[in-house]
């Protein structure tokens, strides 16, 4: 596949805000993929979602400005100086490469370059690394540079940076991916069909795709399967697998215990500790090796490496292999009690030997997803908790099944909240136990899970994993560190971070030392493409987007200058009042922080329960569904 009709794609996709011709320009590209090089399909998808390998496997790009622009100036012929003023000026580095070739006079036409080919090396510039690793990054982005034509530059320069920034979001991907493949098979098929019928199986196929993504999110393997399987056939090809992690079910937040009583009444329901640790999702495999992933599905084996060793002693005979969802909590040896997150976020992350460990884990399971060669998704949880108890024991001071209880009045719920509370957790995550809304459902924000945190009741609002994307220099005593920070919410749908707030105070001197320090290096020249900021004051410096708080507000209002889920809540943006810091959120990376349609149903819930307000779209009784 060339190179160039990726990426003239991508241009008539950059050209348009609307879903369902953005869907529709890349189903038809896919189509011509798969039915002249379909050897070529997965690297396509790759390239589509600008990533090398599954997230798991935690092989990325995102090459930074200083080295993107020595290759793009020594390519061109340009001094490093010139690129950085045009880039101080245009802010997009694929723009300053696409325009530093098209000044540049070439001797000769170079061969063109190729989906494969362009795939293969950015793959060996994200593992070039050792000794004069940076130089040989160069060598070879300058080499793919030489062979650009006309807007491969641009989009080459963006797929480095970790960046497209053409509003294509991965579920638009998914689902293209599913109509290219039955609209293929359309094309093969003898029979004519109906437009209705033909519509029909569009829409089976996005559900099927999306549906094994979240059980088995691997394009390696999702891809294959569904070229030789076929769409109709790809859940038997591809379900959940020990080794390669699904997406996390997720919960609603809410807001009182009647709430949590008006949406389970009649059904059966069961209450948990809600544990103030981090989501690990353990796996047992036949070979006896054990893998540990985080909520995003980077790969934490060696930050947890007891788990590795105390693991076969939790195992009770006959269990072969299985997939666990637990909590990993800091842990007090002596005294026996559960530590704040704050403790487990000192942890070193990765080269952790266990004799080096000093906080100590515990791990809580909750959910038994797996077991001895059988996905367990669709049982509902009464089962699933009976078979985890069956096939696994506790351990003292390292392995215990979540504290739970089947409460069913005000008065039982509240005790069990205070309770947990006073044991060192957050409060109580109350989940459907038989019937419909039992089963596991991956990636989902759902209803049939309802988490009731102490903050939540305490009336202080409502909390939202914001990302930190620029600071304001202090002043008076905050001299020498940032005295403010912008805090954004990112669309996935555009591929921005949308300004939501700046938040002041609340920061000891400390605290603010340990964000300085974090931050600093994080500074960048000037604002990312993708930050949409509104007409809000911008901050004084930019920070790359990696740095994750968890920030609870005094409510949420319209705003006429942020541009945080803008639209879906009429034509003005939605900010935060009186954002408070509760903590860094080491375990989400920037693109699983909170989202705009999260951040407006917060806001219609708000305006229902003041009186103020119509449900609107969502209204916070539906699922949310990443895919």
């Amino acid at each position: 596949v060339p190179y160039a009709a990726l990426t003239a794609t991508f241009s008539k996709i950059a050209a348009t805000t609307k879903r369902l011709e953005i869907s529709a320009y890349l189903t038809e590209f896919l189509v011509d993929v798969i039915e002249k090089t379909p050897e070529d399909l997965l690297k396509t998808v790759y390239l589509c979602i600008n990533r090398l390998a599954p997230e798991y496997e935690s092989i990325e790009l995102g090459i930074g400005e200083s080295l993107l622009m020595k290759a793009i100036g020594e390519s061109c012929g340009r001094t490093l100086a010139q690129v950085k003023a045009e880039y101080k000026k245009i802010g997009d580095l694929g723009e300053v490469a696409f325009n530093s070739r098209t000044r540049q006079k070439t001797l000769f036409k170079s061969k063109p370059l190729t989906v494969r080919g362009v795939f293969d090396d950015l793959k060996k510039v994200a593992k070039t690394s050792g000794k004069d690793s940076q130089g040989r990054k160069v060598g070879i982005i300058k080499a793919l540079l030489a062979k650009c034509e006309g807007e491969e530059t641009k989009f080459l320069i963006r797929s480095l940076e970790g960046k497209l920034r053409i509003g294509l979001a991965e579920k638009t991907v998914l689902v293209s991916l599913a109509h290219a493949a039955v609209t293929a098979e359309h094309h093969q098929s003898e029979k004519k069909r109906s437009r209705e019928y033909l519509a029909s199986k569009l829409e089976q196929g996005a559900e099927i795709v999306k549906a094994v993504f979240s059980e088995i999110p691997s394009y390696d393997l999702v891809v294959p399967a569904l070229l030789e399987k076929g769409i109709e056939n790809l859940k038997e090809a591809c379900s959940l697998t020990p080794g390669i992690p699904l997406k996390p079910m997720l919960a609603k937040p809410t807001k009182a215990i009647s709430e949590v009583l008006d949406r389970f009444e009649g059904k059966q329901f069961t209450c948990e500790y809600k544990y103030d640790g981090e989501r690990a999702q353990i796996h047992y495999l036949e070979d006896g090796s054990v893998r540990v992933f985080s909520r995003n599905s980077e790969d934490m084996t060696v930050k947890y490496p007891e788990f590795v060793t105390q693991l076969p002693k939790c195992i009770k005979e006959g269990t072969k292999s299985f997939v666990i969802d637990a909590e990993a909590v800091a842990w007090d040896t002596e005294e026996k009690r559960l530590l704040e997150f704050q403790k487990l976020s000192t942890r070193k992350r990765k080269d952790v030997k266990v004799e080096d460990v000093k906080v100590k884990v515990h791990l809580f399971a909750f959910d038994l997803l797996y077991l001895n060669g059988e996905p367990l998704l669709a049982k509902n949880l009464h089962e699933r908790r009976v078979l985890l108890r069956k096939h696994l024991q506790p351990v003292e001071g390292e392995f215990a099944f979540a504290q739970s209880e089947d409460a069913s009045t005000v008065d039982e719920i509240q005790l069990f909240l205070d309770k947990s509370i006073k044991d060192g957790c957050e409060g109580l995550m109350v989940k459907m136990l038989e019937g419909e809304g039992a089963s596991y459902e991956p990636s989902r924000r759902s209803i049939h899970w309802l988490k009731l945190k102490k903050d939540y009741l305490q009336g202080v609002g409502d909390s939202f994993d914001l990302v930190v994307v620029g600071g304001d220099y202090g002043k008076g005593k905050r001299t020498n560190v940032y005295g403010a920070f912008h805090l954004a919410c990112y669309d996935a749908e555009s591929g921005t971070y949308q300004l939501i707030c700046k938040i002041g105070t609340g920061f000891s001197d400390e605290a603010l030392k340990q964000h300085y320090d974090t931050l600093k290096p994080l500074e960048l020249a000037q604002k990312k493409a993708y930050y949409d900021v509104g007409t809000a004051k911008g901050p004084d410096v930019y920070f790359e987007p990696r740095v994750v708080w968890e920030v609870l507000a005094a409510d949420l209002s319209l705003s006429p200058i942020y541009s945080a889920a803008k639209g879906l809540c009429g034509d003005r943006g939605i900010s935060l009042r009186f954002p408070r810091f509760i903590r860094v959120r080491d375990d989400k990376d920037p693109e699983s922080s909170t989202e705009p349609e999260q951040i407006a149903e917060a806001y219609r819930k708000q305006s229902i329960q003041s009186g103020g307000g119509k449900k609107g779209k969502g209204g916070g009784t539906a699922d949310d569904d990443f895919w």
